[in-house]
């Protein structure tokens, strides 16, 4: 009879109602040590990272795919796939005009339905699902220096869920989010495997403010940077994942990001809408929410992704293109111990204009993986990594250094990296 249950449930978290697209072209399997996959083209990438619950990866880049782009994770309904996320909603379409890179994982259990109900998928790192949506993304960072201050997460049904669920274990990972039809994080758990929680999804699981908060905050609990935006969108009509499910997500991460749960702005923006901003009045305040009066669980996607965009702030071209440097120079060393070491990196501003905002590569000697890092951020932590600014020290100008380091584990190799490139610029290494 549970599995019956189960059955049914998922055959009810369905696609939403969106105009038929053309079919997937043939995806194409690749491999990480691939530096990147074909242009406007769905594609299949394999062997691209930690993968504990064996999801498939499908990843679309445009053509025009800007430099450092930002990266937008696109999580399907049950007994849906990537693909069908892919054909169903308008995030490539988009992808194409703006430049940024598109991930689409796919489950591959019986239910099609993504974890966010184990222990595992609900704590940083834990694995399931989560870690290998994480790899997802440090993969397309490698092969595109992607922008690690601007990677977002969209999904509906069990991708809305998951989407709250990246959010809440990867809060230095994701910028934003945006949730349909999903429910609050935490509030599908369960402890016997099952991936059904009845009381979460008929709208009875009530908590506190604070009491939401605090589940999201345990996810990782070391966490004191800031938290991402949420966009909530709610059909008043939801028969599968009830309507008080979006009030319990609004006093969630209204709690998470520490702003008022009485409304700074309210209006309705289409018939039948009531948009709700929480914190701040503009397109990306700390917490947004849509209720759509009179419609149920399958929301019609059609436009909707646009919205999104705005939200996030990717309706656009992206960020200026970093300029190139007219020069530069990096000195590196290095304080090993048995298996660990600190490094510290200088650069250098050698050309004659400032440099406004740098990503600095290099790569990492075989068998060093970087465990703590000041100054800027890392990603991925091994091999290839790019550094990125941080908000204050991305200016250098002409003739002033930079300093940054991290600390790493190693195998027996304690060396500092040999070469170095400014926002693709090859500098001098002494």
């Amino acid at each position: 009879m549970g599995a019956l249950l189960l059955l049914l449930a998922a055959g009810l978290l369905a696609a939403p109602a969106a105009p038929a697209a053309s079919a997937a072209p043939a995806a194409s399997a690749r491999t990480a040590a691939t530096a990147a996959v074909p242009a406007a083209t769905l594609t299949e990438v394999t062997g691209f990272g930690a993968n504990p619950s064996n999801l498939r990866m499908y990843v679309y880049v445009p053509s025009n795919v800007t430099a450092h782009p930002a990266v937008l994770v696109a999580a399907h309904w049950c007994t849906g796939s990537g693909p069908d996320m892919y054909n169903g909603t308008e995030y490539d379409t988009l992808a194409d005009r703006y430049g940024y890179i598109v991930i689409y994982p796919s489950v591959t259990r019986s239910s099609k339905c993504f974890d966010v109900s184990s222990p595992q998928a609900l704590k940083r790192g834990g694995g399931s699902d989560p870690v290998g949506i994480k790899s997802m993304v440090d993969w397309v960072t490698a092969n595109y220096a992607a922008d690690t201050g601007r990677v977002y997460a969209t999904g509906n049904s069990s991708g809305a869920m998951m989407t709250n669920v990246l959010l809440g274990d990867y809060p230095d990972v994701f910028a934003a989010g945006a949730a349909f039809a999903g429910v609050p994080f935490g509030c599908f758990a369960t402890t016997d495997g099952s991936e059904w929680n009845s009381a979460c999804s008929g709208g009875t699981v009530i908590h506190t403010p604070q009491e939401w908060g605090d589940l999201v905050r345990a996810a990782y609990p070391g966490h004191t940077g800031p938290r991402p935006r949420m966009q909530l969108w709610h059909g008043t009509e939801d028969d599968v994942l009830r309507y008080p499910n979006f009030g319990e997500e609004i006093k969630q991460w209204t709690n998470v990001q520490g702003v008022s749960q009485t409304p700074s702005a309210t209006d309705s923006p289409v018939s039948n809408w009531t948009r709700t901003r929480y914190g701040s009045t503009g397109d990306q305040a700390p917490v947004e929410a849509v209720s759509l009066q009179g419609v149920g669980h399958n929301v019609d996607m059609t436009g909707l992704a646009a919205r999104v965009l705005t939200f996030f702030g990717l309706d656009s071209a992206g960020p200026a293109p970093q300029p190139q440097p007219g020069g530069c120079k990096v000195t590196a060393t290095t304080n090993a111990w048995t298996t660990g070491l600190t490094a510290s990196v200088t650069l250098t501003n050698t050309g004659a204009t400032p440099v406004n905002g740098w990503q600095l590569g290099f790569t990492l000697p075989t068998g060093q993986t970087i465990t703590n890092g000041w100054g800027a951020t890392y990603a991925p932590v091994s091999a290839a990594v790019t550094a990125t600014n941080a908000t204050w020290n991305g200016v250098i100008a002409p003739n002033a250094s930079v300093t940054i380091g991290y600390q790493a584990n190693h195998t027996g190799n304690s060396a500092a990296p040999g070469s170095f490139t400014l926002n693709g610029t090859v500098c001098t290494a002494s």
